[in-house]
């Protein structure tokens, strides 16, 4: 069964930590010093913060495969959807996990992640021997209907924590 998935971004952290414990009635399964997540069963969704962002709100959606055929499948479903407006990015680090991932937009211009979490990082989007960094939504640019998407992966400076300005992030 997939999780789906929203990634917020917020300006303070512990505040919106506090808060959504609360709202949820527990603490986040994850918690960094820039990102906490929950794992919630009812509803059944894998609910992340970061301060990563310079913009506030919701950073993207998506939905979390339990399996290789999982993610398969929402990959169809995103080019059915989008055609060729899907970035594959396929092994990467994000947040703090490997991933398996591929990426799309919807007519708004609101991103879609689908991605298989294959382990943890101890490192925002940085493995400890690689410093090549795949981690940050794609910028979109996208024209009523028909569709017409192109992304641009934003790898190597977003999120490694090497760019301070947080510019495309």
């Amino acid at each position: 069964m997939r999780l789906f998935h929203v990634h917020v971004s917020v300006d303070n952290l512990s505040q919106n930590i506090e808060f959504y414990s609360q709202l949820f009635g527990q603490p986040p399964a994850v918690e960094k010093a820039d990102y906490a997540k929950w794992m919630l069963d009812d509803p059944r969704i894998n609910f992340a913060i970061s301060t990563r962002h310079t913009q506030l709100g919701v950073n993207h959606f998506g939905f979390q495969a339990e399996n290789e055929q999982e993610l398969a499948e929402l990959k169809q479903r995103a080019q059915a959807a989008a055609g060729d407006a899907v970035l594959d990015q396929g092994a990467t680090t994000c947040c703090y996990a490997k991933s398996d991932k591929h990426w799309t937009v919807d007519p708004s211009g609101f991103a879609w992640e689908h991605y298989l979490t294959m382990g943890e990082i101890k490192e925002f989007g940085v493995e400890a021997n690689d410093s090549s960094v795949a981690c940050c939504v794609p910028t979109v640019t996208s024209t009523k209907k028909p569709l017409s998407i192109t992304i641009k992966a934003e790898a190597n400076k977003c999120c490694s924590g090497n760019n301070p300005e947080k510019t495309s992030c």
